[in-house]
């Protein structure tokens, strides 16, 4: 699958003015609040037309405003799940979800999951007799998810679905999310200003700032960078995949192995084996010219620095790479240079293991590591 949208409109004061591509797996148009990413959501789903542009997905042209096509919203076979479920109130749980399943019976062409899967991916099974008014927000949210994907659409759209929910709501329907974007084989474009989601969730970033286009690339080298993601903002810092590899009871650490090497972290509640992904950001990694002596940070990895690029105030953000994993560290520019540190020098970077959050931690895709 691939989405290529190039649009602009004005309303009022704001102007859009977009250029981007996408491919499989998890899109995240990511940017803070008015950056216009719901209203890329609203021009792909064909809920608002701009005043001019072209968008095609997979091949075919939902909107060429000077060839004369615009695509209904209801034939484009997308779904779009937004901030507050939507649910409609009369019906049960199992009749929401088959109101999806309706929408899918005028597209007889298309596959999609059936719905005993979307119920067991989603965990929703004890809510089928429910009503919406029963319902916390995180299951009436996943009950939603569920709806957009028995409508077997071709992509699905989520506008900061977690916005409306607290935060043990927002680590279920993270879950859930990580485990359609691995299983379910459905192309999503996720909205969100929230670092932590988008390095957890996000496989490409489409950076979004004042209606136009920052950045766009793969999950890891754009949310390092400092420019897009500004320390008010959860930190730029690096997102690595790695695998479960040991459980230490005397400890409660557990050892996970990835391309940057091997890292100790807080005990995850993930089999070993299991594929994770893990956020550093900048700020957590000091940057050493020798192996330390008498220090408690147990995770201290070998490798060159890559770059220096200016930062915030009086920083520098250190690239190091790590076996072809690349690590970030912010550091002030008086250190960088009493380092001498420049580009191909060896350094070693350390990590404190309590400097990762558990909860940060989501399920990943497994590293490639070469021997």
């Amino acid at each position: 699958m691939t989405l290529s949208v190039a649009a602009g409109l004005t309303r009022g004061t704001f102007a859009l003015d977009v250029a981007f591509e996408t491919g499989p797996g998890l899109t995240a148009l990511f940017g803070r609040s008015g950056s216009g990413k719901t209203t890329v959501i609203d021009l792909v789903a064909g809920l608002v037309r701009p005043d001019r542009g072209r968008i095609v997905l997979s091949g075919e042209t939902l909107l060429d405003t000077q060839g004369g096509v615009s695509v209904p919203a209801h034939r484009r076979g997308i779904a779009t799940v937004f901030q507050q479920a939507r649910l409609l109130p009369h019906l049960t749980v199992r009749q929401n979800l088959g109101y999806g399943r309706w929408f899918a019976r005028a597209r007889p062409e298309t596959t999609g999951l059936d719905p005993d899967t979307v119920v067991a991916i989603l965990g929703i099974g004890h809510l089928l007799a429910r009503r919406p008014a029963g319902l916390s927000g995180g299951e009436a949210q996943r009950v939603a998810i569920g709806r957009a994907l028995l409508s077997r659409p071709r992509l699905l759209l989520m506008d900061e679905p977690l916005a409306a929910l607290d935060e043990a709501r927002k680590d279920e329907i993270l879950s859930c999310i990580e485990r359609l974007r691995d299983a379910a084989g459905i192309p999503i474009v996720y909205v969100s200003h929230a670092v932590a989601e988008v390095a957890r969730l996000a496989d490409t970033v489409v950076v979004m700032e004042a209606g136009r286009i920052a950045a766009s690339g793969p999950a890891d080298a754009v949310l390092r960078r400092t420019d897009l993601v500004p320390v008010g903002d959860g930190e730029a810092g690096a997102v690595l995949d790695l695998v479960v590899a040991a459980h230490d009871a005397d400890s409660g650490l557990t050892r996970i192995d990835g391309r940057v090497g091997t890292l100790t972290v807080p005990r995850l509640s993930r089999p070993v084996g299991s594929a994770v992904r893990l956020r550093i950001p900048a700020r957590d990694v000091l940057v050493a010219l020798a192996p330390p002596v008498g220090l408690s940070a147990r995770n201290v990895l070998r490798g060159h620095v890559l770059g220096l690029v200016p930062s915030v105030a009086a920083t520098v953000l250190v690239e190091i790479d790590c076996n072809g994993a690349v690590l970030a560290a912010r550091l002030t520019r008086a250190s960088a240079r009493d380092l001498r540190l420049e580009p191909g020098r060896p350094v070693f970077a350390i990590v404190k293991s309590v400097a990762f959050d558990p909860q940060d931690v989501g399920r990943g895709r497994p590293p490639v590591i070469e021997i």
